[in-house]
Formats: C-alpha cells, structure tokens, sequence
C-alpha cells in the first residue's frame, strides 16, 4: 500500500511539474475558442509573462545571434557631418538612400516604427524597455558581447505596424524591409575588412571583433530580395542560408550533414509572403500561411529558422534553447494573447449599418464559415437598448480545433517553395524540439479576426481591398498603389476596405507599386466554388457590402 501512495505521489508530482506545458504536437486540438494562456499560468504569472514577452519583442533576446554588427562605430560614422567613405558606403547598404543624417534616418528606412506613446492604451501600448520610451524605433534593440554593444532587429521589426497614427505591436508590417537589410548587409560586410573598417571608424578592438565575428558568419547566409516591398523573403532565407551550410565545409560545425551540391528551387523562384498577425495564433495548430509547420513550439521555430538566417553556430543555439526555456514561454504567451485593433477605434461605430452587418453575417455563414471559422456577435444577446459599440463587438470565436489547409487556387508559389524547408526536419535541433516541416498543397484559410485592418489581402498581397477579394479574379485590379496606413479619410476605402483606388501622380512611388502580372504576385483564385459557380457570381453587390460591413465588425 506504502509503494503505491509512492507511485501515486510521483505521478500527481510528475503531473502537477508538466500540466501547464503545451501540446506542440501533430494534431493537437486547440481548445475552443482559442488558447490565450498557452502555459495555463495563474493570474499574476500570466500578466507577468505577458509583460516581459512584449518587451523581449521588442529587444532580441538572443545574445548569441549570429548578426550584431557594432553600434557605437557605425553610429558614429552615420552622423558624422563629414563625408567618408564609409558614409558613403552605409548610403548605399540602405538601399540607396543618400540623405542619411541619423540612424534614426536608418531604422525608418528600414521600415521600423515610432514607439507608441505614454497616453496609448491596449493594443495600440507596450511596456518601455527599464520603464522608459525609447528613443530609437520598436524592434532595434541593443546586444553586448565581449565588451562591446552591437544592435539587432527584434520580432517587432516584422510583427509590428502603423495603423492611423498608432503602433500596433503584433500586426503585420506592411512594409518591411529586413530581408532586402540583410541583402545589402551580405554585400557591404563582404566587401569591408574589419582593418578597414576599424580603420575608418575608430572602433575599438572589443568592436572590431565584434565586425568580424558577423563578417564570419555571414559567410553561412545566403539572400534574396523581396519581389515587392510589403512582401517577406525570410523562410527562402533560412532554405538557402541551410543549403550554404549543407554544401560548405563548415557543415558538421553548424548541426547538418554534407550533401552534394544541388541547384535550390527558390535559386530560380520566388516564394514571398508578408508576415503574419500574431492575434490568430491562439486558434491555429499549424504555422505559417500554407500550414507547413505541423508541429513545435512556434517560438522555437522562429528563433531557430531567425538564427539559421544570421548564420550563427547551431551549437551555441541548442546551449542557448536550453537555458532559455522562460524566455520562449514570455515570447510565447505575449504573442498568444495578441490581440486585434477594432475597426471603431478609428471610426465611430455608427458607420456600421446594424442590419447591413447582420445582413452580412448571414452571407458569411453560408459562403466563408465553412473555412473561416463563426463568429458569435453580441448583437445576439444584448438587449435592443444596449450602445451600439457594444453589439459590434465579438463574444466568440468558433475555428476549426485542427486548422485547416485547402487549395482555392491562389498562386501557388508560396506553399510550393516550402519543399526547399523539409530538409530542416533533417536537422538535430529540430529532432530535439519536435519541429517538423511538410509542405502541403494549399493554404491556411485564416480565422478572420481583425480582418479588417489586414489589407492588402492573400498570402502574397495580391487583392488591394476586401472588394476585391469578393471579386472574380478575372476582374480584380492587376495593378495597385500601395502607401502607408497615415490617414483614415486618405489612405484608407471603408467601404472597399483597403487601399483607394484613387491616388495623385505626385504620391505614386515606383516602390509602392504592386503588379500582380508578375510571377508569384498573382491575384488568382479564391473565387470557383466559393463565390463563382460555374463561372457566375453568386453575390449581388449588395451582398458583398453587407458581407463587407460585417468583416469590418471583426
């Protein structure tokens, strides 16, 4: 009897020790409704948790990263009001840009955002880094190592947004520009010495080695650039940078085996997407726009697939994991319990029609629930005398517990380049933490949370508003003029919800111009069987107003 309390207390220790990790399994269900609270963390420890995940978004945590070029050095010779040649350089490593003054100029250039301000509230706020707001953008964020401060760029770079005046941590950028940094980075870095460049900068010696710690890693990381801005080259970074290793002798350093040297189909192809919101990860058990990562902690795998981007040694990555398991459950619960700007934040509730939405929630459940998921509004339970902003608002989400992959026939280009990240399963750092990686033949038909204030619309960017998603691909606009989300009455169509068709000639700029006749920016898809039947529409135009005016309650 004695032995079998024994066991009996092990196992409730055993239990009580594991109950709050995640199912990061193939197949888990999501529990419904969401799981905001991966960890199942008390009241206290998920706030805190929460708090310290929004600031490790903010400065990347992972000191070991294998880019941390020296701060103070390239400062220094950005602001120097005399010309050099490294300042010339610096010009030409962001894009061309030649009125650089500050490295504020170079954050903005690089698509980072303004901090939100000390009067900013729920989503549109962040806790400040030792309490106080910085002065550079959210996502730059300073490392040391080995006597010397280097910067980086956080999950906020990509994660985070300007929406009207606000900063939204956890939205997508629209305009990101990491990946064409690390293209210009790969080709100054190659092309700069750390003598010439101690020599240039007065750095210090801690500094210089520093410079040529990243200038030995970059040899491990392979680029390419975005096909438009808005658009994200990251996971054809980490496929290359992979392939760099696999066919390098370094590779037994770095965790891979040595292969033959073969061609990678994204050399030849793109596979561009734009980053994803973090307020739906709560309802998926799969990653990414195609679903392709069927199992592991996300976290994980962004940090992982980050590093392999930045070449570092997976070696000292594995060490890193290990020790910094509280990290990746702050990281984790902070995006988890992401949640989404309403559409009447920025406009009075009154531009909802309360019966065009209803109108539009049915259309909804007969033609997108099937995919997207329902969602229960509080108009059904409220009374008729209760404030308007409170009906709009969702009580409930109903998404599928295992998240759903189908082909509607959009480009395809994207899903198909993530044969190239199968090879990472190969990998023993992902054996380890149970990250597995399978292409499917399709894409994640997302839940439709905050849907509103994700355009430009698909994977790929390809459907300027929600009018055009709702429009047969045949007519959907080929061509469009991107611009920053500043002004609601200027940037923004609500009843189209998205870009204006209208712009003036003076605001049209060449890198704002998206041209879906291009190979894997195309708009096609997303119509037979769903609002095409037998090639005629099966929603009137006022339908699709309806529909839109629901979205828009999201």
């Amino acid at each position: 009897m004695k032995n079998g309390f024994l066991i009996m207390g092990i196992i409730l220790i055993f239990s009580s020790t594991f109950a709050g990790q995640p199912d990061w399994s193939e197949g888990h269900l999501v529990p419904q409704g969401g799981q905001t609270n991966p960890y199942q963390l008390d009241e206290p420890d998920f706030l805190s948790s929460r708090e310290k995940g929004r600031l490790h978004a903010q400065i990347y945590p992972v000191e070991i990263t294998g880019a941390l070029p020296p701060y103070h050095p390239i400062k220094s010779l950005i602001e120097d009001q005399n010309q050099n040649v490294f300042r010339h350089w610096i010009s030409k490593f962001v894009q061309g840009v030649s009125k650089i003054k500050s490295f504020d100029d170079v954050e903005k250039t690089l698509g980072l955002h303004p901090y939100p301000l000390e009067t900013d509230q729920g989503v549109y706020a962040v806790p400040y880094p030792g309490g106080v707001r910085p002065q550079s953008r959210l996502g730059m964020g300073l490392v040391e190592r080995h006597g010397a401060e280097g910067f980086t760029f956080s999950c906020a770079a990509c994660h985070s947004s300007r929406l009207f005046g606000k900063t939204v941590l956890g939205m997508t950028n629209r305009f990101p520009r990491a990946n064409e940094f690390f293209v210009q980075a790969k080709r100054g870095i190659k092309a700069m010495p750390a003598g010439l460049f101690q020599k240039f900068s007065h750095a210090t010696s801690a500094e210089t080695a520093l410079y040529e710690e990243t200038r030995n890693n970059i040899r491990f990381v392979r680029v390419k650039s975005p096909l438009a801005l808005g658009l994200d080259t990251s996971l054809a970074q980490v496929a290359l940078s992979l392939g760099q290793r696999q066919n390098s002798p370094w590779a037994e350093k770095t965790l891979v085996s040595p292969t033959a040297k073969t061609r990678d189909w994204l050399e030849g192809n793109p596979a561009d997407s734009k980053p994803a919101v973090w307020w739906n990860l709560k309802y998926k058990n799969r990653w990414l726009s195609d679903g392709s990562v069927v199992s592991g902690n996300p976290i994980v795998t962004n940090i992982l697939w980050n590093e392999i981007g930045r070449g570092v040694d997976l070696h000292d990555l594995s060490q890193w994991l290990q020790a910094n398991s509280k990290i990746i459950q702050e990281l984790a619960t902070a995006a988890f319990s992401s949640e989404a700007p309403l559409f009447t934040d920025f406009f009075p509730a009154e531009i909802i029609d309360l019966e065009r939405a209803k109108a539009g929630e049915k259309v909804f459940e007969n033609t997108c629930a099937r995919c997207h998921g329902s969602y229960e509004k509080n108009w059904s339970s409220l009374p008729e005398n209760a404030p308007l902003l409170e009906k709009l608002k969702t009580s409930k989400v109903f998404y599928p517990q295992k998240t759903p992959v189908i082909d509607v026939g959009t480009d395809p280009h994207r899903r198909l380049g993530m044969h190239s990240l199968e090879r990472l399963n190969n990998l023993q750092i992902s054996k380890d933490y149970g990250v597995s990686v399978r292409a499917q033949k399709g894409y994640v038909p997302t839940p439709l949370v905050g849907i509103w204030a994700r355009w430009p619309y698909f994977h790929n960017n390809s459907a300027p508003t929600l009018c055009d998603v709702l429009t047969p691909s045949s007519k959907r606009a080929r061509i469009y003029w991107a611009r920053p989300a500043d002004l609601p009455h200027q940037d923004f169509d609500p009843l189209c919800n998205g870009y204006p068709k209208t712009l003036a000639e003076n605001r049209k700029i060449p890198q704002y111009k998206y041209d879906t006749s291009k190979v894997g920016l195309g708009n096609q898809g997303h119509d037979e069987g769903i609002f095409l039947k037998q090639g005629q529409e099966i929603l009137t135009q006022e339908d699709k107003q309806n529909l839109i005016q629901f979205l828009q309650t999201l």
